[in-house]
């Protein structure tokens, strides 16, 4: 091998083709292109000619993944509001009251479970019913929650019921010069504008009330379509996807009653099929007489932080185990901060981070010092 302008070649090689073999071994291809070392194999060339080296990147003011700290301690990553923070945080805190020496009355167990962001089927659905989640005797979980822009802190005591859906619209095909009778993009027309038309009341209703958050609505969401081969052949199938948020207070069974309905209306022969069906609508209680609402309010307040109970407008893994039986609160402490989880400049303060650290060593030790309740082994 022979060094020639800092690259090695292989003897006999043009140096020119060593530098487009070097580049061809970059794994660059969808779907996890590795586009860092794209640019630190261009930086590199860059310096060493001499050129100057200008990146744009979109969205990001810095890398979804260096934790950058700027002036006002903001930490811009993905994952420090959703939820990498709460996981630092529960930690420390355990790592505060372990160096205290504290003892406590009940086990604090910290779990780190899989799959959330893809519907928890393999993840926490699937633990909470495997025999190890039950020999830890759970009496209340805490999961995340969302920040909240005000001085306040946002408590979740349920969540709505995400419901995927996908409708199949069958119709007559035929070529795209022709009027065909009964097509699948009539159909399809039919079942979007009855979806999207009950979308709008209930935007409505968010929109004119003033005691109704996301939570308690129904959201309707187009989010995938598909059909078709060819431009001037008209499809014999086409598809469409909705995600579906359906609150507590709502009967499921009629719910799906009335997508049926508008599916019927719509034409013959269309179907649908779910990639998720939450059904389960356990809420925790938030009345005062509760031992554990009690406990989590009353620490809350000695340390001044002003609650607000709301449904929760996604899903996390709460609703599996609230969905056998344990009551569980989403809970991210994080007021003063902007609701930024999966969303472009992703941050969260460090003073704001921190203070969550002093909240859960105080709300730790407390909902662990629960006395046990008449039901519990």
């Amino acid at each position: 091998f022979i060094l020639k302008g800092g690259q090695v070649c292989p003897e006999g090689e043009d140096s020119s083709v060593t530098l487009f073999r070097e580049y061809l071994r970059l794994r660059t291809v969808h779907p996890k292109p590795d586009y860092d070392a794209a640019l630190r194999f261009l930086d590199r060339i860059a310096e060493e000619l001499g050129l100057p080296m200008k990146k744009i990147e979109e969205q990001w003011k810095y890398d979804a993944f260096s934790a950058f700290k700027d002036a006002e301690g903001n930490i811009y990553a993905r994952g420090t509001q959703d939820m990498k923070c709460v996981t630092i945080q529960y930690i420390q805190a355990v790592r505060r009251l372990k160096a205290e020496g504290r003892k406590l009355m009940r086990t604090v167990h910290l779990m780190f479970i899989p799959d959330e962001e893809i519907g928890g089927h393999e993840g926490m659905e699937t633990f909470v019913n495997h025999p190890e989640f039950k020999k830890l005797n759970i009496g209340f979980a805490l999961d995340e929650g969302l920040a909240n822009p005000g001085e306040a802190f946002t408590v979740f005591y349920g969540e709505r019921n995400p419901w995927w859906i996908t409708v199949h619209c069958p119709g007559s095909p035929g070529h795209g010069s022709r009027f065909v009778e009964n097509t699948a993009a009539e159909k399809l027309r039919q079942v979007i504008n009855s979806f999207l038309n009950f979308r709008e009341k209930e935007k409505h209703r968010l929109n004119t009330s003033e005691c109704l958050t996301l939570g308690d609505v129904t959201t309707v969401n187009m989010t995938m379509v598909k059909g078709g081969v060819a431009y001037n052949v008209i499809p014999a199938e086409m598809d469409v996807s909705f995600d579906l948020r359906i609150p507590p207070t709502v009967n499921l069974q009629e719910f799906e009653k009335q997508i049926k309905q508008w599916c019927k209306e719509a034409g013959d022969d269309i179907t649908y099929e779910f990639a998720q069906k939450h059904m389960n609508q356990n809420i925790t209680s938030t009345e005062e007489n509760d031992p554990w609402w009690s406990t989590f309010s009353a620490t809350c307040k000695t340390m001044n932080m002003t609650l607000e109970k709301e449904i929760f407008p996604a899903a996390t893994d709460s609703r599996f185990i609230r969905a056998v039986g344990i009551p569980a609160i989403g809970f991210s402490p994080m007021n003063r901060t902007p609701i930024l989880l999966h969303d472009h400049n992703e941050y969260l303060n460090e003073q704001i981070f921190l203070k969550g650290i002093s909240v859960y060593k105080r709300l730790i030790p407390a909902l662990a010092n629960v006395p046990p309740l008449p039901d519990e082994a």
